[in-house]
């Protein structure tokens, strides 16, 4: 079975990751590879044609394959909360949380990511097309085998942006070498409340593989959450899978930045996140209608969520 994720040298998918590299996917007698696949719509593609066989990604993107959320259930989180970050250029002087500060700026984003952007500055009052804020990719960053965040870091400190919303790992990159600074932090309090819930790191299949194989879709719960409790347990196993997978410097990162995330790991997926994912999606103008939670999280799911 193939796994698809849209980010790879991240923190954001890395609990699906950790699964296959660690073998937690293989202990639950599952056979799962994992692909970097860009742009998102390819794994779509994979799904519809059982090429693929599980997503992981974020949550509300689920509808650019599947609109109006037909056709596919999330089975669990592999974190909770909108997990991107805002950084600037540190030459601009802008602090923490200074949203006047963005007027006039150029903000790189892929474009799914950049819908919590715009959204999120809508809520906090503070209208990107009306502040001449201009939020779009970075030419060459979104290519198959790019990551997004480490080539935004690059594209910053070349001045060719103002500021990026993108991943973790390129936000630290670009703190620890000097060339930027944290605006918000959406994941920890930064913005508006509902922001938080705007999306998650999710794992996504079909309901036709749900029919056919809803064994292997438990199977895959359980691998997720006991991936949550092994990095919560022994934090150096980010180190091994970085070291396995990732260039030297991203590997050196990624233990601080799972164990930053810790809190984060829950494969819970709520009421209260549905509606609130559903709404901003509206909001958005990805989604029109109003699917249930039982449209949009699949039956039977939740007893692997903690299970042990």
């Amino acid at each position: 079975m193939k796994l698809a994720i849209p980010d790879f040298i991240s923190n954001s998918y890395f609990p699906a990751i950790a699964a296959v590299e660690l073998g937690f996917f293989a202990r639950e007698g599952l056979d799962v590879t994992l692909e970097l696949m860009v742009p998102i719509e390819t794994a779509f593609e994979g799904m519809r044609n059982d090429t693929v066989h599980f997503v992981g990604g974020s949550a509300h993107l689920m509808v650019g394959g599947f609109p109006e959320w037909n056709g596919v259930k999330l089975i669990c989180a592999q974190s909770q909360g909108m997990y991107w970050f805002l950084v600037v250029r540190a030459d601009l002087g802008l602090r923490h949380g200074d949203l006047a500060g963005l007027r006039g700026l150029r903000i790189g984003a892929a474009p799914w990511v950049a819908m919590g952007l715009r959204r999120l500055l809508i809520e906090a009052g503070f209208d990107a097309a009306e502040n001449n804020i201009t939020i779009e990719p970075i030419p060459g960053a979104h290519g198959a085998g790019i990551n997004f965040g480490v080539t935004a870091a690059k594209t910053l400190e070349e001045k060719r942006i103002d500021g990026f919303w993108a991943n973790g790992m390129g936000a630290e990159i670009a703190i620890r070498n000097g060339i930027g600074t944290l605006l918000l932090d959406a994941r920890r309090g930064d913005g508006p409340k509902p922001c938080f819930d705007y999306t998650m790191a999710s794992i996504a299949v079909t309901d036709t593989f749900l029919k056919n194989h809803g064994d292997a879709a438990g199977a895959a719960v359980r691998a997720m959450a006991q991936t949550h409790r092994a990095l919560k347990a022994d934090i150096s196993l980010a180190g091994k899978v970085g070291r396995a997978l990732f260039p030297a410097m991203e590997a050196e990162l990624i233990v601080d930045l799972v164990r930053r995330d810790l809190p984060y790991y829950d494969t819970v997926i709520t009421p209260e996140f549905v509606t609130a994912m559903t709404q901003f999606s509206r909001d958005a103008g990805i989604l029109k209608g109003y699917p249930s939670y039982g449209d949009v999280v699949a039956d039977g799911m939740s007893t692997y969520w903690r299970s042990r």
